[in-house]
C-alpha cells in the first residue's frame, strides 16, 4: 500500500475507516469557492451504480486539480460516494427533516441497496471499485420515524440514516460490505490500494 494518500471527503467516518487499515492519510478539501455539491446531481434516467461511479470520478478529478493548485506533494487521492438505492430509485442525502421522513416511510419495512464506489487516483493513473450491500429495513411507526429524524441522525447522510448510529436499531439484515454502508468498504480499498503500490 502507499505510505501516505489524500482523502478528497468531508466525512469522518471514512478518516476512521483508513485509519483502522493503518493507511496514514491527510485531508484534502474542497474550499468554499468549489461547487463540490454540484458534482452529485442527477441525470435522468441514471441507473444507481452508473451515477455513484460517476459522481466519485467527478470528485476525483476536482481534488486532483486541487492537488496541483495549491502545490502540495504528490501522492495518491482516495474519494467515495455512497447512495440508497430503492428499486432504481437514488436516495440521496435529505434536503430537510420532511424528505428525511419521507426516505424512512419508503425504505421502512423493505430491502435497499447501498452503492459506495471508491475510487483512488495519481497524476497518471485511476483505479477504481463499487461495493453493493442489500440492507433490510424492520417497520418503523410514524412516531418512530419523527423521533429519529429529531434526533439529526438523518441529515447529511445518504438514505437518511447512519448504519452505525440510532439506525441499528432498526436494521433487520445487512447481506454485503458493513463498512461500504458506513461509506467505505474496507475490502475493495485495500485492494486499490494495492494495486497502486
Amino acid at each position: 500500500m502507499p505510505p501516505f494518500i489524500y482523502l478528497a471527503s468531508q466525512s469522518p467516518r471514512r478518516s476512521q475507516l483508513l485509519t483502522q487499515l493503518g493507511v496514514a492519510h491527510e485531508l484534502l478539501l474542497a474550499t468554499a469557492e468549489e461547487d463540490a455539491e454540484s458534482l452529485e446531481a442527477h441525470i435522468p434516467g441514471e441507473s444507481p451504480v452508473t451515477y455513484v461511479q460517476r459522481v466519485t470520478r467527478l470528485k476525483l478529478d476536482a481534488a486532483r486539480n486541487r492537488l496541483k493548485e495549491r502545490g502540495l506533494p504528490p501522492a495518491p487521492v482516495l474519494c467515495a460516494d455512497t447512495t440508497v438505492a430503492l428499486e432504481n430509485t437514488i436516495y440521496a442525502k435529505p434536503a430537510d427533516p420532511q424528505d428525511a421522513m419521507r426516505m424512512l416511510r419508503d425504505l421502512s419495512g423493505r430491502t435497499h441497496v447501498v452503492l459506495t464506489a471508491v475510487a483512488v487516483g495519481t497524476e497518471d493513473q485511476c483505479v477504481q471499485a463499487c461495493s453493493a450491500s442489500d440492507v433490510t429495513f424492520a417497520a418503523m411507526t410514524e412516531a418512530e420515524i419523527r423521533a429519529y429524524v429529531d434526533s439529526g441522525e438523518p441529515m447529511g447522510k445518504a438514505g437518511a440514516y447512519a448504519v452505525q448510529g440510532l439506525a441499528a436499531a432498526y436494521i433487520s439484515r445487512i447481506s454485503g460490505s458493513y463498512t461500504g454502508i458506513m461509506g467505505l468498504p474496507l475490502f475493495e480499498t485495500a485492494q486499490l490500494l494495492k494495486s497502486l503500490a
